[in-house]
């Protein structure tokens, strides 16, 4: 299996003029492209049929696409790069089946939700799921995160703890060990060299559009693991392909890993490692793919000491970077088993 680098974001990899971006990010693609990616659908590139149902919530001083389905306790899904809600289309009926309320929302600047200018930092991000959460009328939620869903997430548990019933987070540690991993462990740096090399400017939202997102295709395939070799078929990431041509897309999705690299050295950036200090105080699972080739089992392993409550730790064998696409019946089962026992902590 092969790791992405910096150089899939550089010159080797520029864009062709079909896949260029404006000021913003954005590409001359349309929303709807079709060609290599295929049709997007009578719901378009986002809003994609299934048992679920669509709609729009404001918070935050943004309005944000969720699919929602079931009744029951709020189970709130956060998806990750370069993905957006329909990650979760394998857990949404799983959780409703079992009894809960499942939500799956795109988070700032992806799939159907607002494309603001600014707000990236995972400060503010962390406020657009609480904002949803009240939006919805719960009383709180039980977060699940993967990948930069999983980073907001801890965020949020810090940040709102009276918001968060319980976390559980697939493929990110806890922020202060992402930023002392990616400082101080050089295989860590190297799986997440793409993280690197998103702080050039706008050349990497040219690159993750040209050729109709060709890109994205190939970082989910590479981060992937041997274990179902069925995922990722061509649908799927035809799917995700799509969803990233929507114009502005590219350029929001990257901004959040820009912040996380070039404010460890400024003011808001020190404040808020300071701030993720604070130990979360709910009870907390941890799923990890025994070979994600971007995130390392090592690099997250070591996050529970920032939790002072039940933690759970598991992970998957021979699965990469999406647990929950790669096994989703495993996945699924654990995570339900797990948010439906009394004492977490065995």
């Amino acid at each position: 299996m092969t790791v992405p680098d910096s150089s899939a974001f550089g010159p080797a990899g520029a864009a062709s003029p079909r896949g260029s971006a404006g000021p913003a990010g954005s590409s001359t693609s349309p929303a709807g492209s079709t060609s290599a990616v295929g049709p997007a659908g009578a719901g378009g590139p986002v809003r994609l049929d299934g048992p679920w149902t669509h709609r729009d919530v404001a918070a935050n001083g943004a309005r944000f696409h969720i699919a929602e389905m079931g009744e029951g306790p709020l189970v709130l899904l956060l998806h990750g790069f370069p993905q957006f809600w329909w990650t979760w289309r394998h857990q949404l009926p799983a959780l409703a089946e079992a009894g809960f309320r499942a939500v799956a929302m795109d988070l700032r600047g992806v799939g159907g939700s607002d494309r603001t200018p600014r707000g990236y930092d995972p400060a503010n991000l962390a406020l657009d799921v609480t904002g949803v959460i009240r939006s919805l009328g719960e009383p709180d939620a039980a977060l699940v995160g993967h990948d930069l869903g999983g980073y907001l997430a801890w965020t949020a548990a810090v940040m709102r703890p009276k918001l968060v019933r319980r976390l559980a987070v697939s493929s990110m540690p806890h922020p202060r060990r992402w930023r002392s991993s990616m400082l101080s462990d050089f295989a860590q740096s190297r799986a997440g060299s793409y993280i690197w090399g998103f702080q050039r400017p706008w050349l990497p939202e040219r690159q993750l559009v040209a050729d109709e997102a060709s890109l994205v295709g190939r970082l989910v395939e590479e981060w992937a693991g041997p274990r179902n070799p069925e995922f990722p078929d061509e649908e799927t990431l035809a799917v995700y392909r799509r969803a990233m041509s929507i114009p502005s897309t590219a350029h929001c999705s990257i901004e959040p890993y820009r912040w996380m690299v070039r404010s460890m050295a400024r003011p808001d950036g020190v404040q808020f490692n300071r701030r993720m200090k604070r130990p979360v105080r709910v009870p907390t699972l941890h799923l990890h793919g025994s070979l994600d080739p971007a995130v390392r089992t090592r690099s997250s392993a070591g996050s529970g000491q920032y939790v002072e409550a039940p933690y759970r730790w598991r992970l998957f064998d021979g699965v990469g970077h999406f647990p929950h696409e790669e096994d989703p019946i495993g996945f699924s089962t654990e995570l339900i088993n797990w948010l439906k026992d009394p004492e977490p902590d065995r």
